[in-house]
């Protein structure tokens, strides 16, 4: 990567804040000073850009989420800039990756990333080619949120280099409003590539205003897809049947405490289907009948007194469980019988489990000391990960438990200035469960960061944030003597600007604008080698650029524009310094739109990756087109019935995206109905 090339990301965000404050001025001119109208009065697009914070994070509503019409998980974020799947249309042998961390076409993921579902931990560590970072169904979940790097992932782990993926369940009371009674959900989806079928059942029952109860099952089944070029995408069949139950009990003194308990499962049975379930067709490895399923509990107490800010407590009690058995199809594999077959075999054949139990306290505080107001949230976790000895698979097993400390604070200084430092202390003690792993290492580590925002009167922020973190060794590391006593270390630096103005060309209309450029160092590297047996990589580089546009009228219209530029350098001993190898290629999204009212609306989307050549790696560039509508009648014996139509891929590009391992979906048409009584 050549210095010109290095310094592009940081260029473009430098070009951007330029424009932003010389340019804050003239709008400032057209605005009204304050610039808020109520939102009942402003145009509203897709998404809300988040520009009241220094930390890059994007969040996707029930309302999108519906809109996108997604089948998985993964598809809900794949339009936050900076996140890039990897085979993201199924659940299997799918992942994402954050700014070039995350899962890859060898692992489901690489702990750089954390997925949460409730407040739980979920997802397993380094299993070889099996890719089950988000094995769940989008139907269970209202919001998911994404954040992007380190600056922002204190509260929720250790080692997060990629980001955050927090995923929070449906309420009864987001169907009843809070109203006694039940309300019942029908929702079925059906999709052309693959006769796709999808059914959603959700039952929401408030006896009283105290006691809430919310039960879900969603079905989703589809065969095996067809590419722009109408060959199969091999492996892209699935038979996903999911549920939820929830409830929720609110009592004491002005109702100020609560519990509430939720409980998710999604299960699959693949019958004679390649154990690499990141490639197409059966090679070397075979084929093999596997069952993956996925469990998540949570109970979540809350104590937020009135009339005291010091105290708003949250104690959460969560377990993750992920099972996947999985046993050889005789015949299926060329190596059967042959030398290297008994290495193979017994890889194919290894049973994975991952248990996590977490007990949290957190706490938020809102005071003030002299001219600065405080927004204090602080934690402590006692964490316990179990992992199933699965040595033929180089996945030994063992038990890790942590314990983490963590302060948090929004120092508010005036109206312009937010100062917010943040630190987390853990500690990590490992002991395995067969020899020659069966030994106990203990580690700890203390990192942080500090984000400083300043908001001009004119609707323009600046903000810039470091943060360092290291990633404590996994039950994974036991295999190398070396990794589990040494912590995997990273340092991030931000800068961006941000522009948020209701009036700003006609009255009601709302522009919102958020850049942030990044450099990140991750050295003392653990996870990743020059090769499957190669010494490790000495430190990666990466840096980019990532945009948020939002601009709404009144009168409907609306633009949303993602964006996503990234660089990517690794440097391995005695090697010459090459592109990184999970760099993702740049980016951006274009949605143009328009709002009928409550009744109609009416989305034209464009998805433009440019070409990307990395080592031995190399993807075409693409554009595809997307439309999207959604008609919900106001009248009528439809009334408040929603009926969604997709056209995905119009043109039938036949496409691979970077990091994906299989060729994406064809032409695919969509419908959803659904309705609630």
């Amino acid at each position: 990567m050549t210095t010109t090339a290095g310094t592009r990301a940081f260029l473009l965000g430098t070009t951007s804040l330029i424009i932003l404050t010389f340019g804050s001025g003239a709008l400032h001119a057209q605005g009204a000073e304050g610039g808020f109208l109520g939102t009942l009065l402003l145009g509203e697009s897709k998404r809300e850009v988040q520009t009241d914070t220094a930390v890059p994070v994007t969040d996707v509503d029930q309302e999108e989420i519906d809109d996108r019409q997604a089948g998985t998980v993964a598809e809900i974020i794949d339009s936050v800039p900076g996140v890039s799947l990897v085979n993201g249309s199924t659940p299997q042998g799918s992942g994402i990756n954050i700014r070039g961390y995350g899962a890859n076409s060898t692992f489901g993921t690489d702990s750089k990333i954390a997925v949460q579902v409730d407040g739980a931990s979920v997802g397993g560590e380094k299993l070889y080619r099996i890719g089950t970072q988000l094995f769940t169904d989008p139907f269970l979940y209202k919001s998911v949120s994404v954040i992007r790097g380190t600056v922002g992932s204190f509260e929720y782990g250790s080692g997060i280099v990629g980001g955050v993926v927090k995923l929070e369940t449906k309420d009864a009371s987001d169907l009843t409003g809070g109203e006694v009674g039940f309300v019942f959900g029908q929702t079925l989806e059906f999709s052309s590539n693959g006769d796709g079928v999808t059914s959603s059942s959700v039952l929401a029952w408030q006896p009283t205003q105290d006691m809430e109860f919310l039960l879900n099952y969603t079905w989703r089944d589809q065969d095996n897809q067809d590419d722009g070029s109408g060959n199969t995408v091999g492996n892209s069949a699935f038979n996903l049947p999911s549920g939820l139950f929830k409830a929720k009990y609110t009592f004491g003194q002005n109702r100020d405490q609560s519990l509430t308990f939720s409980y998710a499962k999604t299960t699959s049975s693949d019958r004679d289907v390649p154990f690499d379930s990141f490639t197409t067709t059966a090679d070397a490895f075979g084929n093999v009948d596997r069952d993956t399923e996925s469990k998540t509990a949570v109970l979540r107490y809350n104590f937020n007194p009135s009339g005291n800010d010091m105290v708003d407590l949250d104690v959460i009690l969560s377990y993750a469980d992920q099972t996947i058995d999985q046993s050889y199809v005789p015949g299926s594999s060329p190596l059967e019988g042959t030398p290297g077959g008994a290495g193979i075999l017994p890889l194919v054949n290894a049973d994975h489990r991952y248990q996590t139990t977490k007990l949290a306290f957190k706490n938020t505080s809102l005071f003030d000391t002299g001219a600065v107001s405080h927004n204090l949230r602080t934690g402590l976790e006692f964490i316990r990960r179990e992992r199933l000895d699965a040595s033929s698979a180089s996945a030994a097993g063992g038990v890790d438990k942590r314990v983490a400390v963590y302060a948090v604070d929004d120092m508010q200084i005036g109206n312009a200035w937010t100062v917010t430092p943040a630190l987390r202390y853990e500690t990590s003690k490992i002991t395995g469960s067969t020899a020659p792993n069966d030994g106990t290492f203990e580690n700890d580590a203390l990192m942080g960061g500090l984000s400083v925002r300043y908001a001009f009167g004119n609707g323009l922020a600046l903000f810039g944030s470091a943060a360092y973190t290291e990633g404590l060794p996994i039950i994974d590391d036991l295999g190398t003597p070396t990794n589990i006593t040494q912590t995997e270390k990273s340092r991030t630096f931000e800068i961006g600007a941000s522009f948020d103005r209701a009036d700003l060309f006609q009255s009601g209309d709302n522009l919102a604008i958020k850049g942030t450029a990044y450099k990140t160092r991750l050295y003392d590297v653990t996870s990743y080698r020059t090769g499957r047996s190669g010494p490790f990589l000495d430190k990666v580089e990466t840096e980019g650029l990532e945009v948020e546009v939002s601009y709404a009228m009144e009168s409907g219209i609306y633009v949303d524009v993602n964006a996503n530029m990234t660089n990517g350098t690794e440097y391995a001993p005695g090697l010459a310094a090459t592109e990184w190898r999970h760099s993702a290629g740049d980016s951006m999204r274009l949605t143009l739109g328009k709002k009928f009212g409550e009744e109609l609306d009416l989305s034209w989307e464009v998805v433009a990756n440019k070409a990307i050549d990395v080592g031995t790696s190399s993807s075409a560039g693409f554009g595809v087109h997307n439309l999207r509508a959604t008609y919900v009648p106001q009248n009528g014996v439809l009334k408040d019935t929603q009926i969604r139509f997709g056209l995905e891929n119009v043109f039938d590009r036949d496409f691979t995206p970077h990091l994906s391992t299989r060729a994406a979906p064809g032409r695919n048409i969509k419908l959803t109905l659904s309705r609630t009584f």
